[in-house]
């Protein structure tokens, strides 16, 4: 299985937003700074607010790419709360 996460940091007040085949083993990684000169070191502690499961990687990278082209909060904020509208765009995504 393959999931596309959302983390946030209150130190930098920023979500972070990846893809993995393994969410708790990734998220302890983003905590351990397991890659020191990740931009995620920076905001330890991640908190995860958001795990999406993918049918395949490249759906995963799919919907990651879509929300990270989105460059909103607004809009990472609005996925946060509605599970429908995951939905509609994984949907839109798989066409």
């Amino acid at each position: 299985m393959f999931y596309t996460y959302i983390l946030f940091s209150v130190r930098l007040n920023r979500y972070y937003v990846g893809t993995t085949d393994d969410v708790v083993r990734r998220l302890e990684e983003h905590n351990n700074a397991f890659y020191e000169d990740a931009y995620t070191s920076k905001g330890i502690p991640w908190n995860l607010l958001l795990s999406i499961v993918c049918d395949s990687s490249s759906e995963a990278y799919r919907l990651e790419a879509f929300i990270k082209r989105m460059k909103s909060r607004k809009f990472i904020e609005k996925l946060l709360v509605d599970p429908e509208l995951v939905k509609s765009i994984r949907h839109r995504l798989s066409k």
